[in-house]
């Protein structure tokens, strides 16, 4: 008790700076504390969105996940980001830990790639020291794990543009060079190319990553397994989601790995009315040094909107293309409001030869 009232007495006196020195060298140097350093080191090692995403993501391949699964959501300046793998997974007992400095399992084989050393315990301690929350939401030993990070946008940054696809160029030397805003798109494209022989990487919403995780489970799952799955935390993390019976235990199962999603929503994986993703990799095209090469999910927003014929076919007026394109909107508004999109956007269509093509730009609420 002693101890303790003399430590209290100077922490009044002192405030914590006793806790933060090692030794007053004179002059205004210090010599901080190993732990004090590390946490200043640890602030500096994030400072976007997109370093969380590259963190997380080396820490899921150095933990042997074949397949992984990324959920980036926005609610005004809240930044989250989901990640599941199917890793080694984390005893439970080491949940928590984990996210303390110098904490790893890599004691043998530290991993060097083009983002720098990775396997020296400090990756999760430094998300965790910059975020908000940072939690793991579901894991064990072989049956991987499902993080949540939460960031304050006005704490930590990000790329303004986060919906423009990188575009991927091929250069003389043999070289792969990339195009666009940095931002988690191209982080997690870049990765996904890096990593391309030993990982497989999906992003999306969380819906888009909710039904892509139940197809997983549904082609790892038998149908005996699904029936008779009476805890589903004996299942790996990332076929959980497909014992669920209903889509009231979907939503249920879903929210237990961090992917927040309505009940509606669930019916709507469960019918196949929402499509599970594929992967990253195969949205990416490399075109030659000099060429352009607008990625195939974006080619059609480059048409005009003004556009009203392709001159080799079908001609539209430019009333009847009005009228057909607020219809759309309309119709695109409704769907908007109850997946808290921006429903005010304009729809751009383009009429060709054997087509009529439309894009919507969705943009989240702020």
């Amino acid at each position: 008790m002693a101890d303790k009232a003399l430590e209290n007495f100077i922490e009044n006196v002192c405030g914590d700076s006793h806790l933060r020195v090692e030794a007053d060298l004179g002059d205004g140097f210090v010599r901080l504390r190993s732990a004090e350093a590390e946490r200043r080191q640890a602030v500096h090692d994030i400072r976007s969105t997109e370093d969380v995403v590259i963190e997380l993501l080396r820490n899921a391949r150095d933990a042997n996940a074949r397949s992984i699964f990324v959920a980036a959501t926005r609610e005004e300046r809240r930044r989250r980001i989901v990640m599941v793998d199917d890793g080694d997974g984390i005893p439970p007992a080491m949940h928590e830990r984990i996210f303390e400095p110098r904490v790893t399992s890599k004691l043998d084989t530290m991993h060097m790639d083009k983002w720098g050393v990775h396997g020296r315990g400090m990756a999760l301690y430094s998300i965790a020291v910059n975020a908000e929350t940072a939690r793991i939401a579901a894991s064990d030993v072989g049956k991987g794990s499902a993080f949540v990070v939460e960031t304050d946008l006005d704490r930590i940054g990000e790329k303004t543009d986060q919906s423009t696809f990188p575009i991927f160029e091929r250069m003389e030397s043999g070289s792969v060079a990339v195009r666009g805003p940095k931002n988690i798109l191209r982080t997690a494209c870049e990765f996904a190319l890096e990593s391309r022989r030993s990982c497989t990487v999906y992003l999306g919403s969380a819906t888009d990553i909710t039904a892509t995780l139940y197809e997983f489970g549904l082609s790892s799952l038998t149908s005996a397994m699904r029936a008779f799955c009476a805890d589903t935390t004996r299942l790996p993390v990332c076929t959980r989601l497909a014992a669920a019976p209903d889509p009231a235990e979907l939503a249920d199962e879903s929210a237990k790995l961090g992917l927040a999603i309505s009940e509606r929503s669930a019916r709507r994986i469960m019918d196949g009315g929402i499509a599970p993703l594929e992967p990253l990799l195969a949205r990416v095209r490399i075109g030659e040094e000099g060429e352009e090469k607008p990625h195939p999910a974006r080619i059609l927003s480059e048409a005009s909107p003004s556009a009203d014929a392709d001159q080799r076919g079908l001609k539209l007026s430019q009333d009847d293309l009005a009228a057909f394109s607020d219809r759309i909107r309309a119709a695109y508004a409704e769907l908007a409001r109850d997946y808290y999109l921006e429903p005010e956007v304009r729809p751009e269509v383009r009429v060709g030869k054997d087509a009529i093509r439309i894009s919507i730009p969705v943009q989240k609420l702020r």
